[in-house]
């Protein structure tokens, strides 16, 4: 089946090439079969009027000769068209064209493999997601359950953040993770925060700039996470300077 859809696809795809291709072998046909049709016409006027004697018979042949002169020339311009401009190397690439692709499609595709339908996809993200849902609520209220001054309560939050950033909601990890930097600072961490917010916002904000400026200054020099935190300080002054 999906060797079928592969070739509808190419025919989609390829059809308009082919039509302006078409039309411009046809266009050709089209002005010879005009040119030699208005010449017949002049030939066969010229024969009415010598036949009712508006013209001499010698005045006849000098234009008879003259039209079949243009007959001859309108007869050769179709091939010398072709010769100046040939239009098989339209065809040609056109025909490669679904072969190539099919070659690309092959080195890393798998045809037998039977296909994915979208609907199917989409439900089972929706189940992972309403399980993920259920699962950091449960966490949020271990949270909550836990006393303040409880040493669990960060692990708690830093937990909470991960989960969230693993869903990409960057906003509400780097809520979990203030509450983790609120009990206790830790460098790598305000530049987590730096980044979930700057990924939520998609901008270097101004509480992320003075997370990612706190985070450097109390990082060492060979955290694996500097050069990053300084290219976000960059950005973010960037930003600042050119509003």
């Amino acid at each position: 089946m999906i060797w079928l859809s592969i070739a509808l696809l190419s025919l989609i795809a390829l059809a308009p090439a082919a039509a302006a291709l078409w039309r411009r072998t046809r266009s050709i046909r089209d002005e010879r079969s005009t040119a030699l049709a208005l010449h017949d016409a002049q030939l066969a006027e010229l024969d009415r009027d010598l036949t009712v004697g508006l013209i001499a018979s010698g005045e006849h042949a000098v234009a008879v000769l003259e039209i079949q002169r243009r007959i001859l020339v309108a007869d050769m311009a179709p091939s010398s068209a072709r010769e100046r401009s040939p239009t098989w190397p339209g065809w040609l690439a056109l025909g490669l064209a679904p072969v190539l692709a099919v070659a690309l499609y092959l080195t890393n595709g798998a045809p037998m493999l039977p296909a994915q339908p979208l609907g199917p996809r989409l439900a089972a993200q929706h189940e992972r997601d309403v399980r993920d849902d259920a699962v950091i609520a449960q966490l949020r209220n271990a949270i909550a359950a836990l006393p303040s001054t409880d040493p669990n309560r960060r692990q708690g939050y830093l937990l909470l953040g991960q989960a969230e950033a693993g869903r990409d909601h960057y906003t509400e990890a780097a809520q979990a993770w203030n509450e983790a930097l609120a009990m206790g600072f830790d460098a790598e961490l305000a530049a987590r925060t730096g980044e979930a917010l700057t990924r939520a916002h998609h901008q270097v904000t101004p509480e992320a700039l003075a997370l990612f400026r706190k985070a450097l200054d109390a990082a060492p020099h060979d955290a694996p996470w500097r050069e990053a935190a300084q290219a976000r300080v960059a950005q973010g002054e960037h930003d600042q300077e050119n509003p």
